[in-house]
């Protein structure tokens, strides 16, 4: 299974000025895997070490936090010499010993010959409540699940995820409906790793399914063992919700939904430890799409995604023939799939921040705008072929963007002002404005 985080991962290990690399991600979404994978591919040596339950390593970080000490001890526990050109350290579940995250800083000022990588399922969550490490002092890099373009790989078609990547849209046309098809698997199969691999092997979607339910079983366990008693109940129905919020055609966030009567305060902290874990993406809507957006951001006004489409598909009981074959009763919520998928694929491009544009009558809504720091890109998303654009007209009427993007089913056509991109294709999105923009 290729990941392209490994391009990253080998810019990071030839980087002069290299710190100690926090990799952030969901819970199973492959962080373990690719740092192994690096240390297999790239150093003679690995050295990895697992914080979870580990009494021993929390002694010897519980002592001073002296570099020279750390790596004799580090090097007893493993076995093996560490050379630091050719050995790659790797601290996993690194939350679980707050004082190995507070030992980057040491690593990173007095150390920094070392190669070190670090993650954990819940990281996100202890970087935010204040564990101790001077920011500037470590690089990170987010990981998520599998884009359509590594399915694409994962699957057998290299040469398809190729043809994306070289922008061929005439011979990609030709082949239209591989990659429809494709993507139709991507909605039901989605991109965390263990359900991927499984279906890749012999294509059986319940396999797929099955993992999928692990899944999301495990995510309720780390909400009642890690997060705070109070606010447990209030994760599992804002986290439930989730599905019937994006069925809506508005698919502003409604706390109402949640829980008749439910108010903004109720459920922040809930919204605020899912964001942490990595298992929403929250987007804002913006009140005028000027740069940079995070200035016009309307706190009270957003989306609410999970971290993928195949898990929510999964937690709606959404069955294969229902999707692969389409049913009319399945309209509504093809939308908020398609909606879901094209979420994951800007949150997965580094050069991206994600928001979404309503006016103050709500009479033109723009799915995403996407700012890339040079330039604001409305996006309107489209689940089947039905191209009819009012707001993204009347959005360009006003604001006069350089360019508009709409993805849907049907094929590549460049109008100038109006870029109609596939849906299997918005990955490539910020290759073509960087393109677009420096041409």
């Amino acid at each position: 299974m290729y990941r392209f985080a490994m391009e990253s991962l080998y810019k990071w290990k030839k980087d002069k000025y290299r710190k100690p690399l926090i990799i952030e991600g969901a819970r199973q979404v492959g962080k373990t895997w690719l740092m192994k994978e690096f240390g297999r591919e790239a150093y003679q040596n690995t050295v990895y070490i697992n914080f979870d339950s580990n009494s021993r390593m929390a002694e010897l970080f519980s002592a001073d936090l002296d570099t020279d000490r750390l790596i004799l001890g580090l090097e007893l526990y493993a076995g093996k010499k560490i050379d630091s050109k050719n050995t790659l350290i790797i601290f996993d579940e690194v939350q679980e010993v707050p004082k190995a995250l507070t030992s980057l800083k040491y690593f990173c000022e007095n150390a920094p010959q070392y190669h070190i990588i670090c993650a954990g399922s819940l990281l996100g969550i202890a970087l935010h409540s204040g564990t101790s490490f001077p920011v500037g002092k470590v690089d990170f890099l987010k990981l998520y699940p599998l884009s359509f373009k590594e399915f694409l790989i994962a699957t057998g078609k290299e040469r398809f995820a190729e043809l994306l990547s070289q922008q061929d849209f005439s011979m990609i046309t030709n082949f239209r409906q591989t990659f429809v098809d494709s993507l139709k698997y991507y909605y039901f199969v989605g991109g965390m790793p263990e359900a991927v691999l499984r279906f890749s092997e012999n294509s059986d979607f319940n396999e797929a399914r099955e993992v999928q339910k692990r899944i999301l079983a495990a995510y309720e366990q780390d909400f009642s063992k890690h997060a705070p008693n109070e606010i447990v109940p209030r994760i599992r129905m804002l986290w439930n919700s989730i599905p019937s919020q994006l069925a809506r055609e508005n698919k502003k966030f409604l706390y109402g939904l949640v829980r008749e009567g439910g108010r903004a305060k109720d459920y922040e902290a809930a919204i605020m430890w899912l964001s942490d874990c990595g298992l929403v993406h929250k987007v804002s809507r913006v009140s005028s799409p000027n740069l940079p957006l995070k200035a016009y951001e309307d706190l009270k006004a957003f989306k609410l995604f999970i971290v993928d489409v195949g898990l929510l598909g999964c937690m709606t009981g959404l069955r294969q023939q229902v999707l692969l074959n389409g049913n009319d009763l399945f309209i509504e919520f093809k939308g908020a799939l398609t909606e879901q998928y094209v979420m994951q694929q800007l949150a997965a491009i580094p050069a991206f921040h994600t928001y979404y544009y309503t006016n103050d009558r709500g009479s033109c809504e723009i799915d995403f705008l996407v700012d890339n720091g040079e330039s604001v890109m409305p996006v309107e998303v489209k689940a089947e072929v039905n191209l009819r654009a009012k707001s993204l007209k009347t959005y360009k009427e006003k604001f006069h963007p350089r360019l508009s993007v709409r993805t849907s089913m049907a094929d590549y056509r460049d109008e100038g002002w109006l870029l109609n991109l596939p849906l299997y294709a918005i990955e490539e999105l910020a290759n073509i404005a960087e393109e677009r923009y420096s041409g």
